[in-house]
């Protein structure tokens, strides 16, 4: 067919993207996974304790008011016009962990999805998607196979 196909949404880990490219996937979207590192837009705030980052969708009403006021000379009439946006404004606005450098995030990702082709003997992208194989796990299985009764550091 020649149609990329991109998966966007619900990518919290390298394990999502394992299973999204040898689901078909041709490319990841990762926005979320990257905005809270020290290449995103905004400063790193404090809540309870820990260091967040604000992450705007890039359609949320702010995100769309950050646009028109850039756009506009007159802040005023932005400020005037701006009730349109609370109609159609769709984008999540949210404190995203603070993780570091982009690099540091992105590295750990790769070593991630390496260790998820590992298993499959995958050695390529291609090869990944031939030999994946999806089971159907309960939601037992899956809370089994991660770290449990720990508290992780």
């Amino acid at each position: 067919m020649g149609v990329p196909i991109i998966a966007d949404g619900g990518i919290r880990e390298s394990g999502d993207i394992v299973k999204a490219l040898a689901a078909g996937a041709d490319t990841v979207m990762i926005g979320k996974l990257l905005a809270g590192t020290d290449e995103s837009p905004g400063a790193v705030v404090l809540k309870n304790g820990r260091r967040y980052k604000i992450y705007r969708g890039m359609a949320s009403m702010y995100a769309m008011l950050g646009r028109e006021f850039r756009l506009r000379e007159n802040e005023a009439e932005a400020l005037l016009d701006a009730s349109e946006y609370s109609y159609y404004a769709e984008g999540v606005e949210a404190y995203v962990p603070y993780t570091g450098s982009a690099s540091d995030v992105i590295k750990r990702l790769v070593a991630g999805l390496r260790s998820g082709m590992s298993y499959l003997g995958a050695r390529n992208i291609e090869e990944l998607k031939r030999n994946a194989v999806f089971i159907r796990v309960t939601a037992a299985s899956l809370r089994e196979s991660a770290p449990h009764d720990v508290e992780v550091v």
